[in-house]
């Protein structure tokens, strides 16, 4: 059959199972609107207050669906106001389609009005760019797209398409969707070498990141720490891939991660990394990380494998087929036992448990009540800083995904488009974002969005009037130099959201928390909870930066140490 451009886009975007599309209209991607209008009743646009919160949107669907986002938006300052959006889904390895339009292919090169080399300013940030200047390129292009987003490594893929090709016409034939593929590529001698480090080990610690969220390995990772009894840590990324209730759940492991995680796996005798990258938020002094420890390192892309930290062992593979291997030949080996280790590392845990002052009120309690009220069945969606940490501690995430953050980019500005993805995506679920004043001044716009399409997104704003995270440095490491960190002024984020159509509640004493969040779940509407806490409130665990994670100080340890 013959379509135009615009038609083989939508008809390419529901081969795909492409059910929504985050974006914002434009003059150069007006055809492609246009055929979205006829197919509405197949594929939902959701549209954003901006397209960055687009971007942000098809990211938070992607991590809670597990499926291909897709954003759009029109030539130049459309197209540029996406980048931050798709540099964050770049580093935290999210699958997402980025669909442009720019000048028609006689404009290009001449700086025509709003034109800009997308697929140039994106190069770094995408795993791969496309520009279309001949429509019967197009499908290919689109169904190349998708697969590249979702195979191996998942990332963002941008295909800009010149205005004249959206409008040109050609034959067009529907095509089934290709599979996804995650290969996995290691030797035989590889896996008999980690399983001969595992028969070794009196002491293993088994180190998750999102690579096990994105193969969908939580069973096998749970049944990977029975067989080999180890304790189990998590990066930001991990979280809800092993369950944080599991007496072997030992916290996340870094810059905040627990006392518990850092000295467990600065004392192990093997580290068994799992779909992690070894961040520098993570290992802290590279030459002290696990240094008594043998490293065995599993994931996906060869190129994170010695990158960061140079291991002893490696399986390149897609995670939840590596570990299907491993367990089998363990369990033909027989079950482990490392009781005397669990014992350690649990008096670890009851030695330096995560502590908070709990005569005021404060984020951390506000997280537990948040999990206690939720059941922890929640979808949280965080922005950067202090929150983000205090989420990642106190909120107890017991499936995959479940906390949608930016963990590599650490995007102010992200969670309320994340949070307004993963309601769209997963509508049966209660989605919370909880942002701080300062991130929540960036995108605070698409509470309208929100209240357009009435989606039942929280907003916690936790408001302490500075930028939390970056005067808690500043406090620590640069003399009480408040350097453009106070906030305090005029803006009332209740009147905000209720300006952009939503509910709000404001928050200032500890018995005020439970009502509101209550309340707020039962509207079923778009709430915002603002809640005041002290400016000064620090986030505990923390290690200096480039320190070995071995020196993580609390609150206590700096009291006496000033003392």
């Amino acid at each position: 059959m013959v379509l135009n451009g615009s038609e083989i886009v939508v008809e390419c975007l529901k081969e795909q199972g492409v059910d929504t599309v985050f974006g914002y209209p434009g003059g150069a991607i007006l055809n492609i609107y246009d055929a979205l209008y006829k197919h509405s009743a197949e594929i939902r646009h959701v549209l954003t207050s901006h397209e960055q919160g687009a971007a942000h949107a098809a990211d938070g669907y992607a991590r809670a669906t597990g499926k291909v986002g897709v954003c759009m938006a029109t030539s130049g300052p459309g197209a540029t106001n996406l980048v931050t959006g798709i540099a964050t889904a770049y580093m935290d390895s999210v699958p997402m389609v980025a669909i442009t339009a720019n000048v028609t292919l006689p404009l290009l090169g001449k700086d025509s009005f709003q034109e800009v080399d997308i697929a140039g300013v994106t190069m770094p940030i995408t795993k791969h760019g496309y520009i279309v200047k001949n429509v019967e390129q197009l499908a290919d292009t689109l169904r190349k797209a998708f697969e590249i987003a979702q195979s191996g490594r998942p990332g963002p893929v941008l295909v800009d398409i010149t205005k004249d090709v959206t409008g040109a016409s050609c034959e067009f034939t529907p095509m089934p969707q290709k599979p996804a593929e995650r290969k996995t590529s290691y030797q035989e001698a590889d896996l008999k070498q980690v399983l001969e480090y595992i028969k070794q080990s009196e002491k293993p610690f088994i180190y998750l990141g999102g690579g096990a969220v994105i193969s969908e390995a939580s069973a096998e990772v749970a049944e990977f720490a029975e067989l080999i009894d180890a304790p189990v840590c998590d990066t930001l990324m991990g979280k809800g891939a092993f369950d944080g209730t599991s007496p072997r759940y030992t916290g996340m492991i870094g810059m905040h991660g627990t006392k518990a995680s850092n000295l467990g796996v600065s004392q192990c005798d093997l580290l068994i990394a799992l779909g992690a990258r070894f961040s520098d938020r993570v290992i802290g002094n590279p030459k002290r990380f696990a240094e008594d420890a043998k490293i065995v390192h599993i994931d996906i892309d060869p190129a994170e494998i010695n990158k960061n930290i140079r291991v002893d062992a490696s399986l390149t593979g897609d995670l939840k087929a590596v570990l299907t291997a491993l367990n089998s030949a363990i369990k033909a080996q027989g079950r482990k036992d490392h009781s005397a280790w669990m014992k350690t590392v649990a008096e670890l845990k009851e030695k330096y448990p995560l502590k908070y002052d709990n005569t005021q009120l404060s984020c951390p309690y506000i997280i537990e009540e948040l999990d206690r009220i939720t059941k922890g069945q929640a979808i949280i969606s965080t922005d950067v800083g202090q929150h983000q940490m205090w989420a990642a501690q106190y909120y107890k995430y017991t499936k995959p995904r479940t906390f949608l953050s930016s963990g590599g980019l650490g995007t102010m500005g992200y969670g309320l488009g994340a949070c307004i993805g993963a309601q769209v995506g997963q509508p049966d679920k209660i989605c919370v974002n909880i942002a701080g004043d300062g991130c929540f001044r960036m995108n605070m716009n698409e509470l309208a969005t929100a209240s357009r399409y009435n989606i039942p997104i929280i907003q916690i704003v936790i408001n302490n009037h500075v930028l939390g995270m970056v005067r808690q440095w500043q406090t620590l490491f640069y003399g009480k130099r408040y350097s453009q960190t106070v906030l305090n002024d005029k803006v009332d984020f209740c009147k905000v959201a209720e300006g952009l159509g939503c509910e709000a509640i404001r928050v200032t004493a500890k018995e005020e928390v439970a009502p509101a969040i209550e309340k707020a779940i039962a509207l079923k509407a778009p709430v915002l909870i603002e809640c005041v806490i002290p400016e000064d409130d620090k986030v505990f665990p923390m290690v200096p930066a480039g320190a070995p994670i071995a020196d993580a100080f609390d609150g206590d340890d700096l009291a006496r140490k000033e003392s």
